[in-house]
């Protein structure tokens, strides 16, 4: 197969991933949530935070962009499988990796073996870009679950989202959003709490 996959398979590759463009996010869907983002959407402000790091933050900023843009690629096959789905943190995993082994063969020999490697990097967890992204990824569930309340007004109704991730946070910068964020959110709940007096 040519170093880039064959026309055929690379359209194949694109319509797949194309499918995380309409894929909404199952914990939003759960808890009927508005117009919940989808999966690329997620996963596309997960890339963009990354512009906001860089070497002086200790990770390579273009091996973070390109996990961000990877690590979730695998549901446009498997769908968001949540802990709420039934299905073992196992399995998702082989289904993933099964996925991701199909892209692989997909697109040929320079992305195919790139983008199955950031993914498994970033399942493994075990380089310093890999702990970044999973922060960015509960970061940007934060973010949006704050964003949630504030815009559907429904103030504290996904606290869920927040206390799955006390304590989970390891990057410095990121540690200083989430306090700012939950800053905001405090200092919303007040406002709330005082327009409702009046």
């Amino acid at each position: 197969m040519a170093s880039g996959g064959s026309p055929a398979n690379c359209l194949e590759f694109l319509r797949q991933i194309g499918r995380l463009k309409h894929l909404k996010r199952t914990g939003w869907v759960m808890r009927n949530v508005s117009e919940p983002e989808t999966v690329s959407g997620h996963m596309y402000r997960m890339a963009i935070m990354s512009f906001l790091f860089d070497a002086e933050d200790g990770v390579n900023r273009d091996h973070v962009i390109k996990m961000s843009l990877v690590h979730d690629m695998a549901e446009s096959v498997v769908g968001d499988l949540t802990p709420h789905c039934g299905v073992s943190d196992g399995d998702k995993h082989q289904r993933e990796v099964a996925a991701m082994e199909k892209f692989r063969s997909l697109v040929g020999q320079k992305a195919g073996p790139e983008m199955y490697n950031l993914f498994m990097e970033y399942e493994e967890q075990k380089t310093k870009e890999a702990k970044l992204v999973k922060d960015l990824d509960k970061f940007d569930m934060i973010l949006q679950a704050f964003e949630y309340e504030t815009d559907q007004t429904r103030a504290g109704t996904l606290e869920e989202f927040f206390k799955s991730t006390e304590g989970k946070f390891s990057h410095p910068k990121i540690k200083l959003w989430v306090e700012q964020l939950y800053k905001e959110r405090e200092a919303k709940k007040t406002k709330d709490v005082n327009d409702v007096k009046q």
